[in-house]
């Protein structure tokens, strides 16, 4: 789905910013342009960086071992 329509930029292109390094909404505006021009998507791209990087840092935490 479109997020930002003045740039063109889509909840897969935020994520896909988001698995490419992205770590804050600043770095992801950075990367697509989303919320750069009208702001009127800020607030959905804000959320939906939120929850990519939540789950881009969730990944690696199966993989941990753990002293019983």
């Amino acid at each position: 789905m479109y997020v930002c329509l003045c740039k063109g930029v889509s909840d897969h292109q935020i994520r896909q910013a988001v698995e490419d390094g992205a770590r804050s909404w600043r770095d992801v505006q950075r990367e697509t342009g989303c919320g750069t021009q009208c702001g009127k998507c800020a607030c959905q791209g804000k959320g939906i960086t939120r929850d990519a990087v939540k789950d881009e840092l969730m990944v690696g935490v199966g993989d941990l071992a753990y002293a019983v």
